[in-house]
């Protein structure tokens, strides 16, 4: 398993962990981040990822997506 920011671009990946406190957690989960669901790196800009889930495009901190193992 590895962090989501070093996954690599347009590579469709499946989440297999959710790390952080149970606020984070649910704050991913409200923005389509589930176990067993797939995600895809789009781009990195500086500190920001960019990942398409659930057939939308969401850009989340390096922080959160180092808590989301693929």
């Amino acid at each position: 398993m590895i962090p989501i920011c070093l996954a690599d671009h347009g590579e469709p990946q499946i989440i297999k962990k959710i790390g952080g406190t149970p606020e984070v957690r649910q704050h991913l989960e409200n923005l389509g981040f589930n176990v067993g669901g797939e995600v895809t790196v789009v781009n990195a800009l500086g500190e920001n990822i960019i990942v398409k889930v659930k057939e939308s495009r969401v850009a989340i901190s390096d922080e959160l997506a180092r808590k989301i193992m693929v």
